[in-house]
């Protein structure tokens, strides 16, 4: 039989030692569900220890082949550079491992569940969703992809929920600010609003968030601001890691299916699950095609499971 390759999970690292410990934790609960496999885990900056470290760790203990999953919710600087590179230093140094890259965690239906609990947690029970205004905040980067993806992730929250909005905002390197975002919403006519963070666990950065949200409602009494938590090592998000880890084992590295109405049930568009895809007739296309039953080339990947 052969060996599964062993599991590296690449963090980003913050200052905070209980944001740290977060992750420590949950690469050692990740280790506990899957003992058929060597798990490790280490960080691309400020904070113990090193990716570097933890690929040492997994070839002391005979590993040959891994899969890196980045625990992070968007691809920026860090999962698209930083890692792969970080990899290919570890290949020169370990002759003979190899290893398979798994993609960022978010935006996915798991972990908009888990937001969803969180913006529950921080309103009143007797708040209409229809009254409230969600402010998503995400870390920000100069990489306006990476910006892009926290608008696709408030977009996926607000379907089909009945939230007022679900607008966005980031704490650093991307406008628009925190207060910013708050000015927007009230500017849209929001009187309650939830500032939810877009972030895995504690930090500096999630710490900055409520900060900069209790200063601004200190200033806006007329608005209701209420802060939720952040993701946290809940387990949606031990099983979505572990879908990434198959992903890349698998080589099963897919398009935006994660988010599509015909593989996954979003609310709202449930009936939309399994669909059969049929092409659009288009009445410049004089073909031997009948208006529109032909099959095959309509939607881009086959929803069969």
């Amino acid at each position: 039989m052969t060996t599964p390759p062993a599991l590296l999970i690449a963090g980003h690292g913050t200052r905070d030692e209980a944001g740290a410990e977060a992750f420590r934790d949950f690469v050692r609960e990740l280790g506990r569900r899957h003992p058929e496999l060597p798990v490790a885990g280490g960080f691309i900056e400020l904070s113990p220890p090193p990716l570097g470290d933890a690929v040492t760790e997994l070839v002391e203990r005979g590993v040959r082949r891994f899969a890196a999953v980045p625990l992070m919710l968007v691809s920026a600087g860090h999962a698209k550079g930083d890692i792969p590179a970080a990899l290919s230093r570890e290949k020169e140094r370990h002759p003979g491992i190899s290893y398979t890259y798994g993609r960022p965690l978010g935006p996915h239906p798991a972990l908009l569940r888990v937001l969803e609990r969180r913006l529950a947690e921080a309103v009143d029970p007797s708040w209409d969703p229809s009254e409230v205004t969600v402010l998503l905040v995400g870390r920000g980067s100069t990489d306006p992809d990476a910006n892009a993806e926290v608008f696709k992730a408030a977009r996926l929250l607000w379907e089909g929920r009945g939230y007022a909005a679900v607008e966005t905002a980031f704490v650093s390197l991307a406008a628009p600010d925190v207060p910013g975002g708050l000015d927007r919403c009230v500017r849209l006519g929001a009187r309650r609003v939830v500032v939810l963070p877009y972030f895995l666990f504690t930090g500096i950065l999630p710490d900055r968030v409520r900060h900069q949200t209790e200063e601004w409602a200190a200033a806006h009494q007329e608005t209701e601001v209420r802060s939720a938590d952040v993701i946290g090592p809940e387990p949606e998000l031990l099983d979505l890691v572990w879908e990434r880890y198959e992903e890349a084992v698998k080589g099963d590295l897919r398009m935006n299916c994660d988010s599509c109405v015909y593989r996954i049930a979003l609310p709202g568009f449930e009936d939309k699950v399994g669909l059969p895809q049929q092409p659009h007739f288009h009445p410049d296309d004089d073909g031997d095609h009948h208006h529109g039953h032909h099959h095959g080339h309509g939607h881009a990947h086959s929803h069969a499971h």
